[in-house]
């Protein structure tokens, strides 16, 4: 199989599809592998460890017209659409629901479509979701305790204090990876952290591993309005895969919150958790609604272009080679996991989450392929 690793043209986005560890893993299997020129430059990966590791350098126009298999990191982009191709594997972030017109393009490309942040294990875990949430749970509190700084717009308050005055309170909504990542980041700086989750098990678990140092709440309307309110940093952690986050913080909450309190939307990427969110970018990240700041970068871990391609590439692999060998067909059939991956596959959404979110029918892909 021919694979493409183009370098990734969204707004400040450095990180790169595969590491030529990678590159050498597919070669090694007998594929072909073209990267662009400079794909690897915004993670510190030179065009030489490519070529080195069997990669072969061409421009961006000949990956996506050769490449049967395209492996990227984040969702392609209008300047990208035109040059999708039918019956294309497209192996990246896709975060659908909330782009509906990204999903018409995929559909009338006859795209086969296949998200990392779907792709699910029979235990429910997300493989190829989870490395990007530790980063961005951990990022989350490092973003939030810099904005929470005068000069930047917030309330002019250390997230740990100092003795004699008390630390931030840290709130973070859902305690999933990223909410287990921003309590550990937020704790070990030395914040006072509530954790809100409708998942008592999720509540009971992170009460062990924090040894009740954490506070844990069972989320509904009532405490995430009492909790927001004494939030000098408020980090949406909401995750239903492949769907639209709920939105639980609504409009007439904020300005209840402290004047230069912090939000920082991890859930933006899938529309937000937080009503007054929308997406940004790192080149303009924040703005304020009734004197709160909010943080929405669709795409945080890009920030950390060196960290966040190794350890999602680490992820990847195994199933960019299962793809590489044997074919969608066959590599959905060995694993289930990429069978909820897929998303839409040769004009059909396949994704239920997806196709409830924007009202379109839904097709098994177990169906599709018989």
């Amino acid at each position: 199989m021919i694979i493409g690793i183009p370098r990734e043209v969204k707004d400040t986005e450095y990180r790169v599809g595969l590491v030529p560890a990678g590159v050498k893993a597919l070669t090694d299997s007998g594929h072909i592998v073209l990267v662009e020129e400079g794909a690897g430059e915004g993670s510190g990966i030179g065009n030489d460890e490519y070529v080195q590791a069997g990669g072969k350098l061409t421009n961006c126009e000949q990956i996506w017209a050769r490449a049967e298999m395209i492996v990227k990191v984040k969702e392609p982009v209008e300047p990208e659409y035109q040059r999708l191709r039918e019956r294309q594997i497209l192996f990246t972030y896709l975060h659908l629901a909330p782009l509906p017109d990204l999903t018409q393009v995929l559909l009338k490309k006859k795209v086969i479509g296949i998200a990392y942040e779907t792709t699910k294990e029979i235990d429910g875990g997300l493989p190829l979701l989870t490395p990007m949430s530790e980063v961005a749970g951990r990022m989350a509190i490092q973003i939030g305790a810099h904005y929470l700084e005068k000069n930047q717009g917030g309330r002019g308050i250390l997230l740990s204090g100092v003795p004699g005055v008390p630390p931030a309170q840290v709130v973070i909504l859902g305690g999933g990876i990223v909410g287990l990542n921003a309590a550990k980041s937020a704790l070990g700086m030395g914040a006072h952290v509530t954790v809100l989750d409708n998942n008592m098990q999720k509540l009971r678990y992170l009460d062990d591993v924090f040894l009740g140092r954490v506070a844990t709440l069972a989320s509904n309307s009532i405490t995430i309005a009492q909790s927001i309110r004494k939030a000098d940093l408020l980090v949406g952690a909401v995750l239903v895969p492949g769907a639209s986050a709920p939105k639980l913080v609504t409009r007439q909450m904020i300005p209840t919150m402290k004047k230069g309190s912090v939000i920082v939307d991890v859930a933006v990427d899938q529309g937000g958790c937080i009503e007054t969110s929308h997406p940004t970018k790192h080149s303009d990240p924040t703005f304020f609604v009734d004197g709160v700041l909010h943080y929405c970068v669709a795409n945080m871990p890009g920030a950390v272009p060196r960290t966040s391609t190794f350890a999602l590439t680490n992820a990847t692999l195994p199933y960019v080679l299962k793809l590489a060998n044997l074919g969608v067909a066959g590599a959905v059939c060995l694993d289930d996991a990429l069978g909820e991956g897929v998303n839409v596959f040769e004009g059909h959404v396949t994704c239920r989450a997806v196709a409830e979110s924007q009202g379109l029918p839904f097709f098994a892909i177990t169906e599709l392929l018989n």
